[in-house]
């Protein structure tokens, strides 16, 4: 792509390790990195290695180029002509920021640079378990299982490259640098599995924090069911798809009642699932993933992560590229996470060599919006976005000071309305959708169709997250969209990509686990059937991120350019993505070349003094079992198992920290907002709605800004709460004209 959205912005990268990726997914969308490290950089180092080369590093930091920085002087020099700094600590930054004060500093640390933790030191299993995920995974009756690969660092990174991009957005507006304390803990509990925020369809609206004190037995909601070549995983949600499956089955009269429709009754059958396994029992994963299409059932086949690079819609796609990671050695790795105007923003060169290294490309020339404290202000969008990757795009818009307006129909409500308990309105669609404005409107009908082409010349942005051909559908496709309004920007998020065999296929973050070899990843180990991500909504608010980021790159290019543009998240892209080191490994070993595994830090998951309580100490090397044995009287597994038994398990994590070491301890979701370290940096806060009798907890502002201000609180709205108002702010329509488009039921107006 000869222009992508951040051409002419300059990234000087100093974080080391997997959150390299942040300034990669910055320079696949077209800004200049230059990656500096110390003489020996120990991320080289890090992890399963190919050929000399690790492929954590690898995956982190293809294309961007590298500079051994050996003291202040050198480093100051980059500074100067940078953009926007990536940094995790070492550096004088004051100094820095003297030397360019339009620059925007990104500083990372694990806990955050203030707080009772400040001082603390994370590993992705400790950090999974401060944030509440771990709480959430496993079976019933047995201990939490941590998940894959490295998922929290891995989805905080999307998290701060959406920050880092709205921060830029208003340094651009301002002229004012900024600085950014971003703390891991705060990312990945965001990006990954919040527990504050929009969760999944089964959950009917009911949030996280009202889950019981265990792990719950979910395996009803997204069941996973031998066939016979394998297993594959069902996804019935709404009573359409429940009739699909009925019809498909053959019309069992034990299962004819209206009742069968209703979630609950078929989550508490203890019939339905043998049923459904009999039905599948000689039936193939690729027979039952293609009668479940011509049925409309979601369903997918459980791959592992060998073969998942290698399916029809990822080839056709080209998810993966070659890249040569050393002489004679090429291993695939995943090609950008993001298509921008329909070409993907993908892998831009090779491992990076360091050399001398300086900003080449011309500084880009911008004509921002005026200045404003919040990053968006002023901007319009259209929010068409749904349930849970939709929803969380807008909403994070909104937070920034978008004016967001949810488009809706009363006969076709977003599902994550629904609750359970019979409020009026879900907490979590309550929480997840603040700071929006609701409009109501038919777009089947012509009038319809064309006041919606009536805000979209008014409009900014416009999100989607339909099944691919929906809005071409509806008359909505890309030509019209363009033809209307040539600045608007686009932004769609599917579960596997708006092209390829696969683009219509129904999908929910649990069969994208399956399609991409999470679910299988996701078991005890030597249980190779203990499935157990029947909770998470992982990949929906990390994907949520990457369509966000797509959106702020595109306004960035929009303020050079002058004008809109496209950008298209694959979700189950965006996942496998998190898993590339692992992909390369196994492709590395296909192929004959030598794998040299990874290093020996291990991660301890041990029962603490009480009902179900548990520590995670990460291990990495010689010294820490030194103070391990300092501490416990020997270092070994069973003699720190026996110590931390005898202990609560906050006070065992703590004193292990004292010790230098990553510990933490397993935390509930309805425990997070009282821990020292989230209620010092203010993350959760309190907020009301007028549907509902008491107060509820929120995510607050993402992380601390020196001039960014917290998002707003504004209620998140009934379904055509502001329709007229809307009408009235966008296209000057006096009140007459839009209570008759409400008389007509062109639109409705929520009394």
């Amino acid at each position: 792509m000869s222009d992508l959205p951040l051409t002419g912005v300059r990234v000087f990268d100093c974080v080391p390790g997997v959150l390299g990726a942040i300034g990669r997914f910055l320079g696949e969308l077209g800004a200049e990195v230059i990656r500096a490290e110390p003489p020996e950089a120990a991320d080289r180092h890090e992890g399963t290695k190919v050929a000399g080369v690790s492929l954590s590093f690898a995956a982190a930091n293809l294309g961007k180029r590298a500079v051994v920085i050996e003291d202040q002087s050198a480093f100051e020099a980059l500074v100067r002509d940078a953009d926007i700094l990536l940094e995790a600590g070492g550096w004088d930054i004051p100094s820095v920021r003297a030397l360019n004060p339009a620059l925007l500093v990104v500083s990372i640390s694990d806990f955050g640079a203030e707080g009772p933790w400040a001082s603390w030191q994370a590993s992705d299993a400790v950090l999974h378990a401060l944030t509440g995920g771990l709480s959430r995974s496993g079976l019933p009756d047995r201990p939490p299982l941590l998940p894959p690969g490295r998922l929290t660092y891995e989805t905080a990174a999307a998290q701060i490259a959406w920050l880092t991009l709205a921060a830029y957005i208003r340094v651009l507006r301002t002229g004012e640098g900024d600085r950014l304390d971003v703390s891991l803990l705060e990312a990945g509990m965001q990006a990954l599995d919040p527990g504050f925020g929009l969760s999944g369809s089964a959950q009917s609206g009911v949030p996280f924090w009202k889950m019981p004190r265990g792990r719950p037995d979910e395996r009803a909601r997204y069941p996973i069911i031998p066939c016979a070549d394998g297993f594959v995983r069902l996804c019935i949600l709404a009573p359409r798809q429940w009739r699909g499956m009925f019809a498909w089955m053959g019309e069992p009269p034990e299962f004819a009642g209206p009742e069968w429709e209703k979630l609950q009754t078929r989550f508490r059958s203890p019939d339905l699932i043998p049923a459904i396994t009999r039905f599948f029992a000689d039936r193939t994963r690729a027979q039952i993933e293609a009668e479940g299409e011509a049925h409309g059932v979601p369903v997918a086949a459980l791959l592992d992560l060998a073969e998942a690079p290698h399916t029809p819609q990822m080839t056709a796609r080209g998810a993966f590229a070659e890249v040569e990671i050393a002489a004679g050695v090429s291993l695939p790795f995943p090609n950008g996470t993001i298509e921008i105007d329909s070409t993907r923003a993908g892998i831009r060169g090779g491992v990076p060599v360091p050399g001398p290294a300086r900003f080449e490309a011309p500084r880009a020339a911008f004509a921002p919006p005026p200045a404003a404290d919040r990053p968006l202000a002023g901007i319009k969008v259209l929010d068409m976005g749904v349930i849970v990757v939709g929803g969380e795009t807008g909403r994070l818009l909104a937070d920034l000071g978008a004016e967001v307006v949810k488009i809706e129909n009363g006969a076709f409500p977003d599902g994550q309305r629904q609750s359970r308990d019979d409020a009026p309105v879900s907490l979590t669609f309550a929480a997840g959708h603040r700071n929006k404005r609701g409009l109501s409107i038919d777009l089947r009908s012509s009038e319809g169709h064309a006041l919606f082409l009536d805000l979209v010349r008014e409009a900014d942005v416009l999100l989607s997250n339909f099944k691919p051909g929906t809005l071409a559908a509806l008359g909505l496709d890309r030509d019209t969209l363009r033809a209307a309004n040539p600045r608007l920007i686009t932004v769609d998020s599917s579960a596997f990509g708006p092209t390829g065999p696969w683009s219509k296929r129904l999908g929910y973050g649990p069969l994208v686990r399956c399609s991409t070899g999470l679910a299988k990843c996701w078991v005890y180990p030597g249980e190779p059937e203990g499935f157990s991500d029947f909770i998470t909504v992982y990949p929906d608010h990390v994907a949520a991120r990457i369509g966000a980021c797509g959106a702020l790159a595109l306004l960035i290019r929009r303020m050079r350019k002058g004008e809109g543009g496209s950008a298209s998240v694959s979700q189950a892209e965006v996942m496998i993505g998190h898993m590339a080191a692992e992909v390369a490994a196994l492709a590395a070993e296909a192929r004959g070349h030598p794998v040299v595994p990874a290093d020996p830090a291990e991660d301890w998951l041990l029962p603490a003094a009480g009902d179900d309580e548990w520590c995670v100490v990460t291990v990495r090397d010689a010294d820490d079992r030194e103070q391990l044995a300092a501490l416990c009287g020997d270092s070994d597994h069973d003699a720190v198992a026996v110590w931390i038994a005898r202990h609560p398990p906050a006070d065992a994590a703590a004193a292990i920290q004292q010790a230098g070491m990553p510990a933490g301890w397993m935390v509930r979701v309805i425990e997070m907002p009282e821990l020292p370290q989230y209620r010092a940096r203010g993350l959760f806060r309190e907020a009301t709605h007028p549907l509902l009798a008491d107060p509820f907890t929120v995510e607050g502002a993402p992380t601390r800004s020196e001039r960014m201000p917290a998002p707003g609180q504004a209620p998140a709205p009934r379904i055509g709460e502001h329709s007229i108002a809307v009408l009235r702010d966008w296209l000057g329509m006096d009140a007459a004209a839009a209570q008759a488009l409400a008389d007509r039921r062109i639109i409705e107006q929520a009394a």
